[in-house]
């Protein structure tokens, strides 16, 4: 697939690009991948998560959460390839259907300080697009980073290409801001937050993921999440401004 030349129009959101706003999640987030443990300096690590439920009766529903992420490192680069599906149907009817691709690299500079770019293509059935595809890079910086809590900011420009349904494609510039945090208040549990804008011409699109962890042995943890996506303008076909997602699945660490 070929995506048209982006647009040299920068977004009048554009100075909202330093303002640096709250959004989503270590193993399973949208947007933000921090590097590995210092005890995985140089390799490969990854996680699987999966989230299932089933119920019959009055009601007859099914949902289905599956994610993966894949983190390597090699000297001061960090490379991120993550994917998620998510399905939703209830007496016969799908309710929700989702699919999203990513890939991440961080370089890291002098002291606290790191660069990054990303690209991600999603697809979400019921959101009005029929695909989207965002390319941001920008700079980020650890705020926090010590045996316990870990806090990262980190902001820059990008490029968004709508395909919307029954309209014209868009090509768009992109002022994107993130935060995330991370609290081990125990030797096997942790917090998760995470919170991303990324605003354009057409709409601000808000992502935010809190997650609580609690880890089973060195590879096994029951995650429970609950995860936000809004628009604030979304096309005409969506069927609602936001999204809302709250699962309990098993995750797997190596």
């Amino acid at each position: 697939m070929s995506y048209p030349t982006p647009s040299l129009r920068l977004p009048r959101w554009l100075a909202f690009g330093g303002l640096l706003a709250i959004a989503g999640g270590g193993q399973a987030s949208p947007f933000y991948a921090p590097p590995p443990p210092e005890e995985h300096a140089e390799g490969l690590t990854g996680s699987a998560e999966l989230g299932y439920t089933h119920l019959s009766g009055n009601t007859d529903s099914q949902t289905l959460i599956a994610k993966g992420r894949l983190t390597w490192l090699t000297g001061k680069w960090t490379q991120t390839l993550r994917g998620e599906v998510r399905n939703v149907s209830r007496n016969g009817d799908t309710s929700a259907e989702q699919y999203l691709v990513a890939g991440r690299e961080r370089f890291e500079l002098e002291g606290p300080h790191y660069a990054f770019g990303f690209a991600r293509w999603d697809r979400d059935r019921f959101s009005g697009y029929e695909q989207q595809f965002t390319a941001i890079g920008g700079y980020g910086r650890d705020l926090i980073d010590d045996e316990r809590q870990r806090l990262s900011l980190e902001a820059g420009p990008g490029y968004r290409y709508d395909r919307i349904v029954g309209k014209q494609d868009e090509s768009l510039g992109v002022a994107y801001g993130a935060l995330a945090y991370a609290w081990d208040f125990s030797e096997t549990a942790s917090l998760e937050q995470e919170l991303s804008v990324e605003a354009t011409d057409a709409n601000v699109t808000s992502r935010s993921l809190t997650a609580l962890t609690a880890r089973l042995n060195a590879h096994l943890a029951l995650k429970l999440s609950h995860e936000i996506k809004d628009t604030s303008r979304p096309p005409e076909d969506a069927e609602a401004r936001t999204d809302r997602t709250t699962s309990a699945s098993l995750l797997y660490n190596w």
